[in-house]
Order: structure tokens, then sequence, then C-alpha cells
């Protein structure tokens, strides 16, 4: 029997050079229909009543259960180099996770 891995191709992923720096999110919004999940990354800046998204991902269930697979391996091994994530605030009902601002100093 072949091995599964020889019989997928090497997927080449390009990032274009306006998206090279990435977005910044401090605020993340996850809701779903029966079909899709909608993952909103936001911006959210201090004493400021709006919020903007700064990207919107949709995807299915099936690949949001992937993302998630990949993301608790992915901490995992973070968290074996550099120790464990301690979470700022507990997840309101699942579904808002809100990235605090680190403390500036002056």
């Amino acid at each position: 029997m072949a091995n599964d891995n020889q019989n997928q191709q090497q997927l080449q992923i390009e990032v274009p050079a306006d998206q090279m720096q990435g977005r910044y999110a401090n605020l993340a919004v996850i809701t779903h229909s029966p079909n899709d999940f909608f993952l909103d990354m936001i911006l959210m800046a201090p004493n400021t009543p709006k919020a903007r998204v700064q990207s919107r991902i949709i995807m299915t269930p099936e690949n949001a259960k992937q993302l998630l697979i990949a993301l608790n391996e992915n901490i995992s091994r973070y968290e074996k180099n550099f120790g464990p994530i301690t979470p700022r605030k507990p997840i309101a009902g699942g579904q808002i996770m809100d990235f605090p601002l680190p403390k500036g100093q002056a």
C-alpha cells in the first residue's frame, strides 16, 4: 500500500505583498449557521465605542473543527517551548474572545 503523503501534491502557498504584514486583532467573534462558521477578527481600541472587523473568515463546520485541532496541537507545542499560557479572562459563553491589550507604561 502506498503512503498517503506520496499521493498528495505539495501545496505552495503564496502571500501577496500587501498581505505580508497581516492584521492585528484583539477581539474575535465566532458565529455559525447550519452550514458555515464565521470568524470575525476585530481591532478594538480602548475607550472607543466602535470596533472594526479586520478580517472575516468563513469556513465549513468540518474546516472549523480542523482549525480547532490544529490550534490545540500548536498551542501544546508552544507551551512545551515557552511555558503555559494563562488566559486573562474567561471566554464569555464561548462566543466572544477578548484579547486584552497589555497595560502601557509611561
